[in-house]
């Protein structure tokens, strides 16, 4: 289980990687406006970062936007490492995670309910 400062350190992690795909990434694979930040895992000796990336577009273009992330992530830990001052920035492992497409799904099947409630 991680310790408080290893939470802390994974969710500025998290924002940092958020604010540097809206404001920073301009590879055309990565759709700032679509591909969210999920979560963030930091291995206990924080030498590793697994990051979860979500696309509203489907399981298909959070793929894409992982590869157009991990040929930024050179950049991304210059910069993660410059804002939270850190001597060793971990290493960034992006993995395409389906959860808002899944969430935007059930979203349709309780408004498909509420519908046929509605009509009774």
């Amino acid at each position: 289980m991680p310790n408080f400062r290893n939470g802390r350190l994974s969710e500025d992690i998290k924002r940092e990687i958020s604010g540097l795909i809206r404001e920073e990434i301009k590879d055309p694979r990565v759709n700032a406006g679509l591909v969210s930040v999920v979560r963030t895992e930091l291995s206990g000796d924080n030498s590793h970062c697994k990051v979860y990336i979500s696309s509203l577009d489907g399981a298909d273009a959070a793929k894409t936007a992982v590869k157009g992330l991990e040929s930024a992530s050179g950049m991304m830990k210059r910069q993660i490492s410059n804002k939270l001052h850190l001597k060793k920035c971990p290493e960034l492992k992006f993995i395409a995670d389906n959860s808002i497409e899944h969430s935007a799904e059930i979203a349709r099947m309780l408004e498909k309910i509420e519908e046929t409630e509605d009509g009774e």
